[in-house]
């Protein structure tokens, strides 16, 4: 099948080269040209494990392209997937300017009728303003063609989501009734259908729901656990063994009961203010998001004036991790950009390490020095803090960072060592939830 996927950012680029994976002809089409022309020669844009490879197979075997205009992908393709950025407003509702640009400007341009796939994250109703604003335009060039519109929301874990692309746990995909959709979904999907992925069919309206739902479930389930864990601390107990305990109840799971600084990144943050517009917007109350929200800002705010509060004046602060996560290089919502600029603004000196986002960061923070190693960011450090949990980080030699060291304090703010362990090593061990 002909696809268009409009927008490689990371949901339209894992997307696009997915499909293309999948057997179908797939064109990739954004409005910046480096990026395009960098996509062109095989050179991915974004750091996510097992993408690189597959966007040069799709460019070898002729199945992935790239182009900078989209009325050069419409002539071929059966479906339009709309992957465009959602960035919140000020009062956090998603900014739907240009998912709305691409709706219009396929309805200016087609002359067939196609598919019309909301790949983004869209608050309901996205979809049938998107489906009436290309009937207008239709109607007034006098086309007899028809734009159904889909939401297909994606699951993706950066970090995962190649596998999460190819392996999925479900394919949510909201159709109001229309037969000819319903058959080019299912013929997309077909590949993972074979092997028993179930396919969720759905009102439209519930599928751009259920990514939102999804997200915000998943941040409270963080939030729940860094809650309990500032009791823990005023308390003596060990969020650790009280995760574990609640994690093996089946019921609950124990993923996502990891006590830390919070959550962040592009996609929880994001989803939970968008689910906050929309309880003012509709006037239905959501007071357990709000708190979701609320709870996450209080984490990452105490675990850092704890750090602010043992550092001397002038201080050398060695900086562990600047993604958001571990195994990308996004930074967005990320720690890191909350307490670097309080920590240069206090006339201290940061040294920062991280394995693949620094290039990113250097756009960001260039006011600090980035090292090519855990221990040289160490180095004559009055404290570390640790805000990413990358493996690297898991396997330093604790008794030669405190000979690299010049203070004693760890802050562990993903709580990736043994206190003892650290504490046997000459360090003062600070982590969350546990005493």
């Amino acid at each position: 099948m002909n696809l268009a996927v409009v927008g490689t950012g990371y949901v339209g680029l894992v997307s696009a080269a997915c499909f293309a994976e999948l057997g179908h002809t797939v064109v990739g089409v954004d409005i910046d040209e480096e990026k395009v022309k960098k996509l062109k020669k095989g050179i991915c844009t974004i750091y996510e494990p097992g993408l690189e490879e597959l966007l040069q197979r799709g460019l070898q075997t002729g199945r992935l392209s790239f182009t900078t205009d989209l009325l050069e992908a419409l002539p071929d393709a059966k479906m339009i997937f709309s992957a465009v950025a959602t960035p919140p407003n000020k009062d956090y509702s998603a900014d739907l300017n240009a998912v709305f640009t691409v709706a219009e400007t396929v309805a200016e341009n087609i002359d067939h009728s196609i598919v019309f796939v909301n790949k983004s994250t869209v608050p309901v109703g996205t979809g049938r303003q998107c489906e009436e604003r290309m009937k207008k335009i239709v109607e007034k060039r006098g086309l007899d063609v028809h734009i159904p519109v889909i939401s297909n929301p994606e699951f993706l874990r950066e970090g995962c989501a190649v596998q999460d692309t190819l392996q999925p746990d479900r394919i949510v995909v909201g159709i109001n009734g229309n037969v000819q959709a319903t058959e080019f979904m299912e013929e997309l999907y077909q590949p993972l259908t074979r092997v028993g992925k179930p396919l969720l069919c759905m009102e439209r309206e519930s599928a751009e729901m259920v990514k939102y739902a999804s997200n915000a479930f998943l941040a409270t389930k963080i939030s729940f656990i860094n809650m309990l864990s500032e009791l823990c601390e005023k308390t003596g107990g060990n969020i650790r063994d009280i995760a574990k305990g609640m994690g093996l109840d089946d019921r609950i799971g124990p993923r996502f009961l990891h006590a830390g600084i919070g959550y962040g990144g592009s996609c929880f943050p994001k989803d939970v203010k968008a689910l906050m517009a929309l309880s003012k917007e509709t006037g239905i109350p959501l007071p357990i998001v709000e708190a979701t929200h609320k709870t996450n800002d209080h984490q990452r705010k105490r675990f850092f004036e704890k750090f602010l509060s043992v550092l001397p004046e002038k201080a050398t602060v060695a900086v562990w991790g600047l993604s958001f996560k571990p195994k990308t290089d996004d930074m967005r919502e990320a720690p890191s950009l909350d307490l670097i600029p309080v920590l240069v603004d206090a006339g201290h000196t940061v040294r920062a390490h991280d394995p693949v986002a620094m290039e990113n960061a250097k756009k960001i923070l260039p006011q600090i020095t980035y090292t090519d190693a855990p221990l040289a960011a160490a180095e004559e450090a009055d404290a570390i803090i640790v805000l990413t949990e990358w493996d690297t980080f898991r396997g330093i030699d604790l008794s030669a960072l405190k000979a690299t060291m010049k203070g004693r304090y760890l802050f562990d703010g993903r709580n990736i060592y043994e206190p003892e362990e650290v504490r046997n090593a000459g360090l003062t061990y600070v982590g969350i939830g546990i005493n």
